[in-house]
């Protein structure tokens, strides 16, 4: 088997398929903040938004536990590895795992729909059980019947997307989320146009409510999943149903995804404990914060994650997937770090510069219909998430590794001690503080455990593959640190002199503050990094430049 080649084009080759992924999640996730301005606009930002986001969360969180972990680590390594090894290309393995998996998901779906009252208790906290808020808890289950189906159309839709990544296809599997996005906004315009903003930001929801926006939620996870499916064809595959499951290489798989799933299980449990803790916020105090702010600011921090590191991520996978096929550690420890490094250049200054923006960017966000009167208290969870940002990217990225080298139990055990400190955390801080502090609560609680993750992930990784050439790693941090420092002190002096004009500006005016404020940070970041010589972030600038750059046709 020829080895893979080592040249200096492979970090330019990952930042280009990771361009092309990130140009559809930048797009995504602008359709997302759209999404998430309008679910605030009708719903609020208290307890009548938690009954319906609570639920709707319930089928992610569920399909991640039942075979997200499989389909997200373990599988691209062993498509990668029949294409490779399997005389018609992996063709017969990919459409074995495409039926079996679309069995088991259509029957736990259709299980799980009628488990709804029981699923929803885990969720809730102990006071949806009384009697003031029976009617609240009644509306989650209903959501929770709507929504369920979910798991199996969140299920293709990742399987069919690490077919297509496996196959060198990144682009669609980034795009395909916007035909949701889409659906989900019209269903949230359709919704305030028929029945107008909440009113009481504490209520149920009436049948036709919960009919438009549960049914509404799922036909969006349908779209995106169908989206998928032409482009197989065009990357070289037919799907051929297949029940010859024994002896075919789906055991290794399997054996391979159990610890995949015990991982799950216990990142799961700990989310669990944080969607019930949250529900507390709202269900005891009229100005407590839940889960509906812990999971909006979440998704505004996810954005680099997602633009950035899940981009080079899933370009980097299926090459380090060959590389420890060829058991080439060194190569492997090579191309994790330089994603590492070009990751953390754009994860960085964006948490410090979190701090600076988040009361401005939640009154762009969030400060309309129904949450315009709240919109404040989303800015210290936003501001807070920063740190576990940064904690988390290294965490995730050193997983990538022990996929490739299809060491997931060591993965599980790491992932319980991350787990327990983010239970043990949320429960000692939550509860040492009051209902209006709940979500920051929650978010310093996520900080914490993805410390615990990153300084124990990378430690035995590091011990694993013989070094993950920490020395140049910290010189980059160093530097990076003063650039991303300098950067939002400039940053912070602008939005000072900003705010002095006006203390509670309209959210037009905050919407240019935060764009001036972003646009010097980045301006005094990018010019201190090419004075420091950080190649790192200069070759993200370049790449991004070629992409935008018009192309001359030659006359």
């Amino acid at each position: 088997m020829t080895a893979i080649r080592d040249d200096g084009s492979e970090r330019d080759r990952v930042l280009a398929n990771g361009a092309v992924m990130a140009a559809g999640t930048v797009v995504s996730r602008m359709s997302g903040f759209v999404r998430s301005t309008l679910l605030a606009a009708a719903l609020g930002a208290q307890l009548h938004a938690d009954v319906f986001n609570i639920a709707n969360t319930i089928p992610n969180m569920l399909y991640i536990l039942l075979a997200g972990g499989i389909f997200n680590a373990v599988l691209v390594p062993q498509l990668v590895r029949a294409m490779r090894n399997d005389p018609d290309g992996g063709d017969a393995y990919t459409s074995r795992v495409i039926t079996l998996a679309a069995l088991f998901l259509a029957v736990v779906s259709v299980l799980l729909v009628l488990a709804a009252p029981w699923v929803m208790e885990l969720l809730l906290d102990s006071r949806f059980s009384e009697p003031a808020l029976a009617a609240q808890r009644d509306s989650a289950i209903d959501f929770a019947r709507y929504c369920l189906p979910q798991v199996f159309f969140y299920g293709m839709f990742v399987l069919v997307g690490q077919v297509l990544n496996a196959r060198g296809r990144f682009g669609p599997m980034m795009w395909a989320p916007i035909a949701n996005n889409v659906i989900s906004v019209a269903v949230l315009a359709l919704y305030l146009v028929v029945f107008g903003p909440a009113q009481d930001v504490f209520g149920a929801f009436s049948a036709d409510e919960e009919l438009l926006l549960g049914l509404g939620s799922t036909l969006g996870i349908a779209a995106q999943f169908v989206i998928l499916v032409p482009y197989l064809r065009s990357a070289g595959f037919r799907y051929r149903p297949r029940f010859d499951f024994r002896g075919t290489g789906l055991g290794h798989t399997l054996r391979l995804g159990v610890w995949t799933v015990l991982f799950v299980i216990v990142n799961q449990v700990a989310y669990t404990v944080v969607v019930r803790l949250a529900s507390s916020g709202t269900a005891s105090s009229a100005d407590g914060t839940g889960y509906s702010i812990y999971s909006s600011t979440f998704l505004i921090v996810m954005v680099p994650h997602s633009v950035v590191t899940v981009s080079l991520a899933t370009a980097i996978l299926p090459r380090l997937s060959a590389r420890a096929a060829e058991d080439d550690l060194p190569g492997l420890s090579r191309s994790l770090t330089d994603t590492l490094r070009s990751a953390l250049a754009v994860v960085l200054p964006f948490a410090l510069l979190l701090p600076v923006i988040a009361t401005d960017l939640a009154n762009v966000v969030w400060g309309h219909g129904a949450a315009a009167a709240h919109y404040e208290l989303y800015a210290p969870s936003l501001a807070l998430f920063g740190a576990g940002l940064a904690f988390f990217t290294v965490h995730y990225l050193m997983l990538r590794g022990f996929y490739a080298l299809e060491r997931t139990r060591t993965v599980f055990w790491i992932q319980c001690a991350v787990g327990g400190t983010n239970i043990v955390a949320a429960l000692v801080l939550v509860r040492a503080t009051d209902a209006e502090h709940t979500s920051p609560a929650l978010v310093l609680a996520y900080s914490a455990s993805y410390l615990v993750g990153a300084v124990i992930s990378y430690a035995v990784l590091h011990r694993l593959v013989g070094g993950l050439r920490t020395a140049r790693l910290v010189r980059f941090l160093v530097r990076a640190a003063i650039a991303a420092g300098l950067s939002t002190a400039a940053a912070a002096g602008t939005a000072y002199l900003l705010h002095r004009a006006a203390g509670d500006p309209h959210w037009v005016v905050a919407a240019v503050w935060v764009v001036v404020t972003t646009c010097v940070d980045v301006a005094v970041f990018v010019a201190l990094a090419r004075v420091l010589r950080l190649g790192e972030v200069t070759t993200v600038v370049d790449t991004i430049l070629r992409r935008v750059r018009p192309r001359h046709v030659p006359s």
